[in-house]
């Protein structure tokens, strides 16, 4: 159960005076003891990206060779200030991140580390724009995304859960959270049998997917529609990469305020600290090696879609 380390990120991200600092200060009480708090100016503001490193007893980052697993909250902020007051419902993948990093350091302490090293990352803005969007309006970032990938996805990363609120949409509705296909250099592949097993077992229910299109897994910039921020962190890695996606029965615009649930996101921070577990012990994949390189083989690579594409 996580839903103390939930509510207590809450608490931290729903105010004006979020930043960075704050948030790295209450995780290095709880024993993280390596963070990087970098403030990122954009046209339309600044933010503050938080990286933090988990160690693992296996992790390669003492030594090990156990699996590294990314965690990546994305979002365009944690409130849109001056627009409305109060914690966004785009917030949740951010506080999901958080809540999964202040629940890996209390397991920690109390003798339960896991075996690979996890690396969890997002930014923390409190006064993020609002953009038009389909069906509702979105919360924009104040930087722009190649910037937040730049910070955010690590080398280190041999695979990422990115998590990021989709409520404003009409693809996925339902209350809890799903998750998409795997991407990987520009291929949608298959659903991970190991992680709709883990699914199954944290949340008691059926597995949820989104659907994801061709447009979904290219950058932000070229052009075309995008569900949402979620698969972007694939544009800029050869690892594969996993959205999971807080969802809602009804549209939901990620401006909204009072429109998180604390229930929904502890389900989030289990599941990925199931699935960190089993990844970092060899237990859960998210792809077959084996047939992605047949597929390579048979269609060629596909990393133009990792980038902006030809100029007209």
């Amino acid at each position: 159960m996580a839903l103390k380390q939930v509510m207590e990120v809450y608490e931290l991200l729903d105010s004006p005076k979020a930043n960075g600092e704050r948030v790295a200060s209450v995780l290095r009480k709880r024993g993280i003891r390596e963070i990087e708090v970098i403030t990122i100016e954009g046209e339309k503001g600044r933010t503050d990206s938080i990286k933090l490193w988990i160690e693992g007893s296996k992790g390669k980052r003492s030594g090990g060779d156990a699996p590294t697993l990314g965690v990546i909250g994305r979002l365009g902020g944690v409130g849109a200030r001056p627009h409305v007051i109060g914690l966004v419902s785009d917030a949740d993948g951010g506080m999901a991140a958080l809540s999964i990093a202040l629940k890996l350091a209390d397991m920690k302490e109390q003798g339960d580390q896991l075996p690979g090293d996890v690396i969890v990352a997002t930014h923390v803005c409190p006064s993020s724009p609002v953009i038009p969007h389909e069906p509702v309006p979105f919360m924009g970032a104040p930087v722009d995304m190649k910037s937040l990938n730049e910070h955010e996805v690590d080398l280190q990363m041999e695979a990422i859960l990115s998590i990021d609120t989709t409520k404003g949409n009409r693809i996925i509705n339902q209350r809890g959270f799903a998750i998409s296909p795997t991407v990987k250099e520009g291929y949608i592949l298959r659903v991970s049998e190991d992680l709709l097993r883990i699914m199954e077992h944290t949340t008691g229910r059926r597995p949820s997917v989104f659907a994801i299109t061709t447009q979904d897994i290219t950058p932000y910039g070229n052009g075309v529609f995008h569900i949402n921020s979620i698969l972007q962190p694939s544009v800029a890695t050869r690892s594969p990469v996993v959205g999971v996606a807080p969802t809602t029965e009804s549209v939901v615009p990620g401006c909204a305020t009072g429109a998180s649930h604390m229930v929904d996101i502890e389900e989030v921070v289990r599941f990925s600290i199931e699935v960190a577990k089993q990844f970092g012990s060899g237990q859960c994949h998210f792809y077959d090696a084996e047939e992605f390189k047949r597929m390579v083989a048979l269609y060629g690579p596909m990393n133009h879609l990792q980038t902006l594409g030809a100029k007209p």
